[in-house]
């Protein structure tokens, strides 16, 4: 069972930049894993996914060259930096889990299975 847990949440003004941290466990081989939102009163949203059977890395077009998707997998650990936020960056993050073989990546859709979340504000 595919287990994520996320970290590092805050507040910061625009601007500013926030590192948050994806525990994962329990992939069996390659998989593709990476980060939905939900800004209040929306619906999620994708952000970003990395695909280790190629090692691509796709982004939002709202999110693209202000954030950066990486892996450490010594650590079993994904990281999404932030850069250059905007109050419009304010939303719960998810760590998630896509499908097999990273087919949803390009898209950014039809996650599997989904961590508990971690707030990020970004104040103007």
């Amino acid at each position: 069972e595919v287990e994520l847990a996320e970290s590092g949440g805050g507040s910061v003004q625009a601007g500013g930049s926030l590192r948050l941290s994806c525990a994962f466990s329990g992939f069996i081989g390659d998989y593709a894993i990476g980060w939905f939102r939900q800004a209040p009163g929306q619906e999620r949203e994708g952000v970003s996914c990395f695909s280790s059977y190629d090692g691509e890395k796709y982004y939002a077009a709202s999110v693209k060259g202000r954030f950066t998707i990486s892996i450490d997998n010594a650590k079993n650990t994904m990281y999404l930096q932030m850069s250059s936020l905007k109050p419009e960056d304010t939303a719960v993050y998810y760590c998630v889990n896509f499908p097999p073989y990273g087919s949803r990546c390009p898209t950014l859709d039809n996650p599997r299975s989904w961590g508990q979340g971690t707030q990020v504000t970004v104040s103007s």
